[in-house]
């Protein structure tokens, strides 16, 4: 077991390097790094200062990983990102460090996948298996939920949140937060129905996805106002997980949550998005 850095590559004294690390040529680690076991670095990646890196990543070329925070408020205060497990950074994404008013940390898990040009604004939280499409982009605060998809240049505006297994089309502007198991297209962002592709492919019986389709359907769809929906749901499935956590999501919500166009129904058509 060793550690392969290439003779160009640029070290600081103080970064910890794991076992069977992989450095490539012209990578820069600067000072209070720590970088976890089996993490491959390719050429002319750099890793920021206040950066803690878990194992068995893989970061690629050009990538920026633990950049200072692009908030006017920031003042060089020591703030840091955490990547957790099996995430794969592809090059030119950037990834910065939190701020002392967002709580001092940007957070990633594990198995998530940023392709080329994604950027990771500051104090982001993020859970694990989330795809972050090419040039795709979160402002700061942006909270995700396990197993989200964002599509190509799409874009989330700051501290909205993103549920569970949402799906979010390429180019697509999302300003409000987004109920879990739902599928988001349209400049603005509008709620189109339930992810019914991300549905099948988690395995979810399909009694679940017609009890997620009808609660898109008493939500948003119907005449009731919102609070009688969910309690409506929420004595109606009772022992639906899917359908009771876009009740809670939609209840802790502090942006709303964003609305469908009128006229819009599920439709088993969106699964080709």
């Amino acid at each position: 077991m060793s550690v392969t850095i290439h003779p160009t590559a640029i070290i600081a004294s103080s970064a910890q390097i794991g076992i069977d690390v992989t450095i490539g040529p012209y990578v820069i680690i600067e000072d209070d790094v720590n970088v976890g076991d089996r993490t491959y670095i390719d050429s002319h990646a750099v890793i920021k200062q206040y950066t803690r890196i878990g194992t068995d990543n893989h970061i690629h070329s050009h990538a920026m990983v633990g950049g200072q925070p692009q908030d006017l408020k920031f003042s060089g205060e020591i703030t840091w990102l955490e990547i957790g497990n099996y995430n794969k950074i592809r090059e030119f994404a950037t990834l910065h460090r939190g701020t002392a008013g967002g709580g001092g940390i940007t957070k990633i898990g594990n198995n998530n996948l940023f392709m080329a040009y994604t950027h990771v604004a500051h104090d982001c939280i993020l859970g694990s298996n989330i795809v972050m499409s090419n040039c795709s982009t979160l402002a700061g605060h942006v909270h995700i939920d396990n197993f989200a998809i964002l599509g190509g240049l799409s874009a989330v505006h700051q501290f909205c949140k993103i549920g569970e297994h949402a799906f979010i089309g390429g180019m697509t502007g999302i300003s409000q937060d987004i109920p879990p198991w739902m599928l988001i297209t349209g400049r603005k962002g509008i709620i189109h129905g339930p992810n019914l592709v991300g549905l099948r492919r988690a395995n979810v019986p399909s009694t679940t996805i017609a009890a997620v389709k009808d609660t898109f359907k008493l939500i948003w769809k119907s005449t009731i106002p919102r609070p009688e929906s969910l309690k409506t749901l929420e004595k109606k499935y009772p022992d639906v997980p899917e359908v009771q956590s876009i009740i809670r999501f939609i209840r802790n919500s502090e942006r709303g949550v964003c609305n469908t166009a009128s006229g819009s129904e599920p439709s088993d058509e969106l699964d080709l998005l």
